[in-house]
């Protein structure tokens, strides 16, 4: 039975000298097939270098999923011609409507990709009746057409940090543009080498363009960094969020040992108070800042260790390099002092890294970006439920952080 032909022409974009030469709808199978032929072979391009060759011949008939027609699943049916290059060979022609290698139509491929933004591979895949693996290639091609896209600028701020792929310390690493927000890349593993390898991809210009990398004290990243990027002893800054989590666990630590002595003692002073001590101030309750109070006035070593950590809180307002040297400076004289080995441990590692610490404060820049950035990588995760290995968990990444042109249609 055939029907109105100009929807799906309009939809595919169709030109001389591609006509549709059949449209049949099969009520049994609710199939909708569209058959589709070149009515002009003699200005025919080599898909390489766009040059007019001689008609070769005609490939054996193809077929493409388009987007539905009410409940009749779509396809289009043809045969391609080949043309013979002087330079290239006997070559397949481009078609309008599908890029070379796919089995789908650019406007199919827009709607998975639209589908891929709010639901997982395995949730569109069932939606639409197509493979899981058919579902996975539209997204990793349209992740590789988006990155070939991208255009190449000097990004001053980045922010380097990892996250994990699987528990038993599976990485990989993310670098991001601090203002933007936007995922520029993602490497497999934490090392030397993979960071290096991303530095190694810029021009010398964008080397040279880059005025701050904001990262946590990982010695991989910061060898990397120190290797590449040129004065880079200026341009990295540890982020506060890993000084304070540094911090925070050293008071931890004291509280664990101070409350299995008191506990054995009969004391239990400092039960269900973990996370009173790692809580800001400004974020408890009324009742939660009433129980505190009696403890952090208290003589216990675990007060004392709080009242460290939340000094050095109070150390990143400055504005002069000089200035904050001294405040930190004095901070550590009282830290390296206080007997308690947990927050002696952290103090030497912050005085090993105070440079990046005060280059931090005087630049104004956080990995705060990082972190906002791992909390919607890990929904990704969540919503994915998984994923079977690090290559496809960098394209989801790619795919919904990049800010990528995805469009499957040619520019």
């Amino acid at each position: 039975m055939k029907k109105n032909q100009g929807g799906v022409r309009g939809s595919l974009g169709l030109e001389s000298p591609w006509e549709i030469i059949s449209d049949q709808y099969d009520d049994t199978d609710r199939v909708r097939r569209v058959t589709l032929t070149c009515t002009d072979t003699s200005s025919l391009e080599c898909p390489k270098c766009k040059e007019v060759c001689p008609f070769y011949d005609l490939r054996t008939a193809r077929s493409w999923r388009h987007l539905d027609t009410c409940t009749y699943r779509t396809e289009l049916i043809a045969r391609i011609p080949r043309v013979k290059c002087p330079a290239h060979g006997v070559r397949t022609v481009a078609v309008p409507w599908a890029s070379p290698s796919s089995r789908f139509t650019y406007g199919f491929e827009e709607m998975v990709i639209g589908w891929l933004r709010e639901a997982s591979v395995s949730a569109v895949s069932r939606q639409l009746d197509v493979g899981w693996k058919a579902i996975s290639r539209i997204m990793e091609h349209a992740v590789e057409r988006g990155l070939r896209r991208r255009q190449t600028e000097v990004i001053p701020h980045i922010c380097v940090d990892e996250t994990s792929f699987r528990k038993r310390h599976k990485y990989v690493t993310v670098v991001s543009n601090a203002k933007s927000g936007q995922v520029l890349y993602v490497g497999i593993g934490r090392t030397k080498a993979v960071l290096k390898h991303w530095y190694q991809s810029l021009s010398s210009e964008q080397l040279a363009g880059i005025e701050s990398v904001s990262m946590d004290m990982w010695p991989a990243y910061l060898s990397a960094t120190l290797a590449c990027v040129p004065e880079a002893e200026k341009k990295i800054a540890f982020d506060r969020f890993h000084v304070a989590k540094y911090l925070g666990e050293a008071v931890d630590k004291v509280r664990r040992q101070e409350h299995k002595a008191l506990r054995a003692e009969g004391d239990t002073t400092l039960t269900g108070s973990k996370y009173d001590w790692l809580t800001n101030r400004e974020n408890m309750s009324r009742k939660q800042k009433r129980r505190f109070q009696s403890l952090k006035n208290s003589s216990l070593k675990t007060a004392r260790a709080w009242a460290i950590k939340e000094m050095a809180r109070n150390l990143w307002h400055y504005v002069h390099p000089t200035w904050a040297l001294k405040g930190w400076k004095r901070w550590l004289s009282w830290a390296m002092r206080c007997r308690l080995e947990p927050v002696k441990e952290a103090a030497k590692t912050i005085k090993n890294h105070l440079w990046g610490i005060i280059n931090a404060i005087i630049l104004k820049v956080s990995n705060g970006p990082a972190e906002s950035i791992n909390s919607r990588i890990k929904t990704v995760k969540v919503r994915s439920r998984g994923f079977r290995n690090n290559e496809r968990f960098a394209t989801a990444i790619y795919f919904h952080l990049g800010g990528l042109d995805l469009s499957p249609r040619v520019h």
